[in-house]
C-alpha cells in the first residue's frame, strides 16, 4: 500500500482534514475529505481549546466516515498561521575541520541545527528554518553544495518563528482530539506548494492566502522564499463591515458577501437592489449592490495596502516578474483580480490548488478555499521525499544526489522533538 498523508487546515472559519496519496503519475489524490465550522479560533489562533477539539473531532469523523470505516486518522501535518508568526534573515557559518573530505548531508545538518539553537526572545519559538543558499569559501550563490571541497560552509537562512503558547495550544487540540502531530508548517508555505509552479517560483511570485482570520503572505524569487508575514485581517473582517454598514445579521452579511459581493463598486449597477428579510415580520430591507460593493472594496483596499507593504519591505518589489496569486476563501470574491492589479500596478491571477491533484478529484476540490489543506498533504510527500534520498545518499555505493531542501534530522527542538516523536512510527503502522 502506498504512504497516506493527512492535513489538518485549522482555520478561522472552517477546519478542514485532507486524506492524500500519490498516484502512479506522481500526482496527489484526495481519498477522503471532511470540513466544519472552526468555532474555537480567532485570526488563526486557538482562543477556546474544548470548542477547536470538537470541531476537530467533528471533521476527522467526517473524512473517516466518507471512506466507509476503512481508514483510521492516527498522524496529522497541521498548518499554523497567525499575527504572532514572524521571519527573520540569519546568516550561519560552520568550520570544517577536514579540507580532504566533500561537503555532506552531515555538515548542512550541523549549520542547520545551530539555526534551531539560536537564543530568542522569551515567548518565542522557531518553527522552521529554510536555507536560502549556501557560500563555500566566499563563492555565493551556491544552492546545493554537497559534493564540494571547502572548508569555510555558510549559508543565508529563512527563519520563521512564533508564539510558544500559540503551538503548544494547537498542539493541545490537536493531542486531546487522540490524533498525533507529524510536523507544524506555516501555511501560507503550503498554500505556496499547492498552487504556485516552479517556473513562477523562478520568475518571482507574491502569494497571497487571504483567508477567514489571516492574510498570509510569502515571497518566492528564483526559486527560494524570501519573505513571509501574516496580516491580522481577511475574510471576517469584511462580513463584519457589510453587518455594520447594512444593520443586517451576521450570517445575512456573509450569504450576501458570498453571492452578490464584489471588491470593485464600479462594476456594480446603481440600480441593482437585494430585498434582505426582516426580522419577526418587519419589513424586509432592501440594499443597493453599488453600497455593498463600496463596502468590500474599502476593506479590500485596506488588506492590499498592507499586502503592497510587506512586498516593499521585502526589498523584491521590482523583481516580481510572476506578480501575484491570490488564493483562500477571499479571493473568490468577484473583480478581486482587476482590485489587485489596480492598487498594486502587478499581474494579478487566482490560484487554484490543481498544480499537484490528479483529475480524479472533484471540482469542489479544486476550489481556492482549500489551498492550504492541500498544500499540507503535498508538504507531507515532500518530507517523504527527503528522507528516502537521505536514506539512498547514506548506502555507500550510492552517489550523493538530490537537492538540498532542508536538513535531513529536522530537529526542532525540545517541544518539536516531544511531539515528532509520538508519531514517528505511524507511517510504518500505514504499511
Amino acid at each position: 500500500m502506498s504512504k497516506i498523508i493527512v492535513g489538518l487546515d485549522i482555520g478561522t472559519t472552517k477546519i478542514a482534514c485532507f486524506v492524500g496519496k500519490k498516484n502512479e503519475h506522481g500526482k496527489i489524490e484526495i481519498l477522503s475529505m471532511g470540513k466544519t465550522e472552526s468555532l474555537g479560533v480567532m485570526r488563526g489562533m486557538v482562543s477556546n481549546i474544548d470548542k477547536t477539539i470538537q470541531s476537530i473531532s467533528t471533521a476527522i469523523e467526517e473524512t473517516e466516515s466518507r471512506t466507509e470505516g476503512k481508514l483510521k486518522i492516527k498522524t496529522v501535518n497541521v498548518g499554523i498561521a497567525g499575527q504572532h508568526i514572524k521571519s527573520i534573515q540569519h546568516r550561519g557559518i560552520h568550520t570544517r575541520t577536514n579540507i580532504e573530505s566533500e561537503i555532506s548531508q552531515s555538515d548542512i545538518d550541523k549549520l542547520v541545527d545551530d539555526m534551531y539553537r539560536m537564543a530568542m526572545p522569551p515567548g518565542e519559538q522557531i518553527i522552521t528554518v529554510l536555507p536560502q543558499e549556501y557560500i563555500v569559501d566566499n563563492e555565493t550563490g551556491i544552492k546545493d553544495p554537497i559534493g564540494m571541497s571547502g572548508i569555510r560552509l555558510e549559508a543565508n537562512f529563512h527563519i520563521i518563528t512564533g508564539n510558544v503558547g500559540a503551538c503548544l495550544n494547537i498542539h493541545k487540540c490537536v493531542e486531546r482530539s487522540g490524533l498525533v502531530v507529524k510536523d507544524i508548517i506555516l501555511e501560507p508555505i503550503a498554500s505556496a506548494d499547492a498552487v504556485l509552479t516552479e517556473e513562477e517560483k523562478e520568475a518571482g511570485v507574491v502569494l497571497v492566502d487571504i483567508g477567514g482570520g489571516t492574510t498570509d503572505v510569502a515571497i518566492f524569487h528564483e526559486g527560494i522564499i524570501r519573505h513571509t508575514a501574516v496580516i491580522p485581517f481577511g475574510g471576517n473582517v469584511i462580513t463584519e463591515d457589510i453587518k455594520e454598514g447594512c444593520t443586517i445579521m451576521k450570517k445575512q452579511a456573509e450569504k450576501l458577501k458570498q453571492k452578490f459581493g464584489s471588491a470593485v463598486a464600479s462594476e456594480s449597477q446603481e440600480n441593482e437592489v437585494v430585498a434582505i428579510p426582516g426580522l419577526r415580520g418587519r419589513a424586509p430591507k432592501e440594499i443597493t449592490l453599488r453600497n455593498l460593493a463600496s463596502i468590500i472594496q474599502a476593506r479590500m483596499e485596506e488588506i492590499i495596502d498592507l499586502v503592497f507593504y510587506e512586498i516593499r519591505n521585502s526589498g523584491f518589489e521590482k523583481k516580481l516578474i510572476g506578480g501575484i496569486v491570490v488564493t483562500g476563501g477571499g479571493s473568490q470574491l468577484k473583480h478581486i483580480t482587476q482590485l489587485f492589479e489596480y492598487a498594486t500596478g502587478m499581474d494579478t491571477r487566482i490560484g487554484y490548488p490543481t498544480e499537484h491533484l490528479s483529475n480524479s478529484n472533484t471540482e469542489e476540490m479544486k476550489s481556492p478555499m482549500y489551498a492550504t489543506g492541500i498544500g499540507l498533504v503535498l508538504k507531507g510527500f515532500q518530507d517523504l521525499r527527503e528522507i528516502d534520498e537521505l536514506k539512498v545518499e547514506k548506502e555507500p555505493e550510492a552517489a550523493s544526489t538530490g537537492d538540498v531542501k532542508t536538513h535531513s534530522n529536522k530537529s526542532r527542538g525540545s517541544f518539536f522533538d516531544s511531539m515528532i516523536k509520538k508519531g514517528k512510527d505511524w507511517f510504518a503502522e500505514e504499511d
